[in-house]
Formats: structure tokens, sequence, C-alpha cells
């Protein structure tokens, strides 16, 4: 939710931006809130509650990495389809379409970094629902990211997707079976523990960055504000300056200056 939360927030700087590289800025760091705080994190974070009686999981770590990777890319080229220039409905599914088939693969490829002395099976059908709850789930964000406006909405956005998130992953764990081998062995890899401190490290670092970026950066009544600011300085400045006050000397002079008429008056 908090990653999706903030996806959101930079995909309503994007709308706000003025020029393409604004925007495109904007939806690189909405890709890494959505991709890598809200879906590729909980995915890791959930994975981790996975276990197999009587085994020890560890996890490959290049691998793991490169889902991380995966899920970034995938959602910022998906999101870079559906929200750079004029939003359409055709361009909003191709995007939706693409991140979720990407972070179906994603899924997978993180689940086949852990490793346990076990035969790993799948079943279709599952694994078929998780890929199309992947697909509806992208499509769905992608159209919450161009028309979602407003703290609320905003909010209420975020627990879908997080919901849409979470039900992608669990569907897909649900899909998995280990049967152990009748000669258990060791594992090679890092254990959950070795991975999780620098991980959840990582994750809080990019929120933060995040975080700092959305209240750094002005937002639409920010510029608005100092527009109108900058016209009262303009207009201000195009005021003819006022007279200085005359002295004594002055008004005098001023006087004897008169037409005879004025001063007899």
């Amino acid at each position: 939710m908090l990653g999706s939360l903030l996806g959101l927030t930079c995909a309503v700087r994007v709308r706000e931006a003025t020029t393409t590289a604004q925007r495109a800025w904007w939806l690189m760091l909405a890709a890494w809130a959505i991709g890598g705080t809200a879906i590729w994190s909980m995915h890791f974070m959930a994975m981790l509650g996975f276990s197999v009686v009587g085994q020890q999981i560890r996890y490959d770590v290049a691998l793991t990495a490169v889902s991380a990777v995966i899920a970034v890319v995938v959602v910022g080229i998906g999101l870079f389809i559906a929200a750079l220039g004029r939003p359409t409905i055709i361009k909003i599914a191709s995007g939706g379409v693409f991140a979720g088939l990407g972070v179906a693969g994603m899924h997978y490829t993180g689940m086949a970094a852990m490793r346990v002395d076990a035969e790993i099976q799948y079943d279709p059908l599952r694994v078929a629902l998780s890929v199309a709850i992947a697909v509806v789930a992208a499509t769905v964000a992608f159209w919450l990211v161009v028309n979602v406006k407003g703290g609320l909405a905003i909010f209420a956005s975020a627990l879908v997707m997080g919901v849409a998130v979470n039900g992608m992953h669990f569907t897909g764990m649900s899909s998995m079976s280990a049967h152990e081998h009748l000669m258990p062995g060791d594992p090679v890899g890092a254990t959950a523990s070795n991975l999780l401190v620098p991980i959840i490290l990582a994750v809080i670092l990019v929120a933060i960055a995040l975080i700092y970026a959305v209240l750094a950066a002005p937002n639409e009544d920010d510029r608005a504000g100092a527009a109108y600011m900058d016209a009262r300085l303009a207009d201000r400045a195009n005021e003819p300056a006022p007279e200085p006050p005359l002295s004594p000397h002055g008004l005098a002079a001023r006087r004897t200056n008169l037409p005879s008429s004025t001063r007899r008056r």
C-alpha cells in the first residue's frame, strides 16, 4: 500500500508536469515506487512466509536481484506506454498487459530463486489465474495512475492496488507444491536473514527518497502562487515612481514659477 500510495502521488505530479522531461522523471519515480516498493518488496517479504517442513530454504542472490530489476523495468515501460503523452484506453490496456505479464515473470523468477532440497511442482490452472490477476491488476493500476486525483481517492486506490498485488502473489504461491526427496541434502545459497536486513534498509531508503522528492518538488498550487507573486511584482515594477516630497525651498521656488494671476489668488 505504501508503494502504491507513493506511486500514485508521483503520477499526480506527472499530470501536473509542464515538460516531457519532467513527466519522464516522475514516471521513473512512480516505477520505482510501484515496481520496487509496492510489488517486489511485498513479493519477497511474503515469500519468507513459505516453508517446507523439515527443510531449510535458501535463496539465489543473483536471481533474486534479477527479479527486482524485472519488477522495476516492466512497470516503468508499462507506465511510459500508458501515461506518457495523451493517455488512451488502448495505451492503458497495452501498458497493463505488458506490465502484468512482466510482473508475473518477476514473481516466478523470484520463486525460482528459492533453493530447497525438494521437487517443486506447479498447478497450471493457478499459474494461469495468477497471470490473469497480474494483467488485470496492472491495467487497473495504470488507469488509476492517469485518472485519480485527490487525497482520499489516492488512498482508496492504493488500498485496491495493495490488495490486488497481494492477491496475485498468494495465488501464484498457492500453485506451488514441494515434495521432499528421500535423501535430503543441504541447499546452497543465502538464508532469509542474510537478505532481510539489506532489503529492508533499501526499501526504507527508497521510500524516504521518494517522499522527499514528492514534498520538495513544487505542486500545481505552488506554481500558481509563484506565478501570482511574479505578476504582482511585475505590475509594481511598471508603476511610475512617486515624486519625492518637496523641501520648503523647493515649494517656494514652485510658487515663484506660478503665473502672476495664480500667485494673487
